[in-house]
């Protein structure tokens, strides 16, 4: 299916909506995914938005409002009829109710929750007390369960029958009368094997689980190491509460890469659309970071004041200084990107910083080298410097090429090493450390060199 042309069906619903010709926005609706309808919601105000959706079959209803931003979904809840918004809310997959309830206001939760069947209303109250980006925030109770006795063909009768109302029915998990999980089979393997074998037979004994206490960002490393499309979470007594599915790892993924860029930019992260954040929270989450680098860059103001003789003596120096800065700002950003993306990949661990610093040890010497020789020769046919202040700026660039990289290699590795998110030692804050070096070396080397 092609990408579809929001501003086109937007017109098009508007103009449906003008002349209330509801029949033939039905059939422009039935022909769109609901991921797309929800697309193109989000882009209508609030009023149109509501009569889209009252418009729309009650199905189709429930399966778009999963796929809305949360401030629209906050918008439509609001504004449904009792009827509408308990049948849809009853028809959301378990864990799209706890990321939907998550957001809502609290006074709002109630509600909800008071919509939901009586035997869910404990496990939604349950879910809510994981704590934020744990696994058992992620996870979903709907999932088919079997028994080990169970032949192939009772177990095929028993997914045809529970089947419907699951979120995924792809993996069956095998539990005792306990709900201690004793293994996993795929469909695939139920489908394919003899419907007399039995379950204990066939079922994979060896499989991944998780703690409903481990952190989402954990559980994606598992998913994309193994290659799972589910995985079952226990609790301490290694019974089965719940599975989290594929589609809300790809969630995380997007959610964790989001929180590292707003982290090498020096922002705070914030789960929060751009567009839907307030100017004074969007202030909020810049200003910590923006003030911390702004009192850091006073240790570079304090060298050039520390060498202030030297550059009124040599005046020239001063022209080389930006150049300087922004390479090795570049070059520390450089390393540090490509060793933050192989630690988030599982590809670099702690114990291979050796491996790491003796690496860019070896890169910056290339580059540096590449780098010096090229600005020697323009300086000397553009700038027309003296011999003496090329050779400084030259040796100065390679220095700083050599010390940015290292510097954006291993520092990382040791906020790893520390417990701290590895990319907030990236972008702003390694050119502000790199910047403060290579002046210093800068400064060094003409004081030996030029006076």
């Amino acid at each position: 299916m092609e990408d579809i042309r929001v501003e086109d069906y937007i017109e098009i619903l508007n103009k449906l909506i003008t002349e209330k010709d509801y029949k033939s926005i039905r059939m422009e609706l039935s022909k769109l995914h609901p991921n797309d309808i929800a697309e193109i919601l989000d882009e209508m105000n609030a009023e149109e938005r509501i009569i889209i959706i009252r418009v729309m079959p009650k199905d189709q209803a429930a399966d778009v409002f999963s796929y809305l931003s949360v401030q629209s979904q906050i918008n439509l809840a609001s504004s449904m009829n009792e009827n509408l918004m308990k049948y849809i809310f009853n028809e959301l997959y378990f864990d799209d109710k706890i990321d939907f309830l998550e957001d809502v206001p609290a006074n709002f939760v109630r509600t909800l929750i008071a919509y939901a069947p009586v035997e869910e209303r404990n496990m939604i109250n349950q879910f809510l007390n994981y704590p934020e980006n744990s696994a058992g925030s992620l996870m979903t109770i709907e999932y088919v369960d079997l028994r080990k006795n169970m032949t192939v063909k009772e177990a095929l009768e028993r997914v045809k029958k529970t089947g419907m109302d699951k979120e995924t029915i792809y993996t069956c998990y095998v539990l005792d009368q306990t709900k201690r999980i004793e293994g996993i089979i795929s469909l695939r393997k139920l489908v394919l094997s003899n419907t007399d074998e039995i379950i204990e037979d066939i079922m994979d004994k060896d499989f991944f689980h998780a703690d409903a206490g481990d952190d989402q960002e954990e559980v994606a490393e598992i998913f994309k190491k193994y290659d799972l499309s589910a995985l079952p979470v226990v609790d301490k007594e290694s019974r089965l509460i719940g599975i989290i599915t594929v589609d809300d790892i790809v969630d995380v993924i997007e959610q964790e890469n989001t929180e590292d860029f707003e982290k090498m930019a020096a922002m705070a992260p914030s789960d929060e659309e751009y567009l839907e954040a307030g100017i004074f929270k969007l202030a909020k989450a810049r200003i910590v970071w923006l003030l911390v680098l702004m009192i850091s860059a006073t240790f570079t103001g304090g060298i050039i004041t520390h060498f202030e003789e030297l550059l009124s003596t040599a005046v020239i120096l001063t022209a080389f200084i930006p150049m300087l800065m922004d390479t090795g700002g570049n070059a520390g950003n450089q390393s540090s990107t490509l060793i933050i993306r192989g630690m988030a990949l599982g590809q670099i661990e702690r114990r291979d910083w050796r491996s790491v610093l003796w690496k860019e040890i070896r890169v910056s010497l290339i580059a540096g080298s590449i780098l010096a020789i090229v600005n020697t020769l323009r300086m000397l046919i553009f700038a027309k410097a003296s011999l003496m202040v090329t050779i400084t700026v030259s040796l100065t660039l390679m220095c700083t090429v050599v010390l940015a990289k290292i510097i954006g290699g291993l520092l990382p590795i040791a906020a790893k090493a520390l417990k701290l998110d590895p990319a907030i030692m990236a972008g702003p804050l390694i050119t502000t450390i790199v910047d403060a070096v290579s002046l210093f070396i800068y400064f060094s080397i003409a004081g030996v060199l030029v006076l």
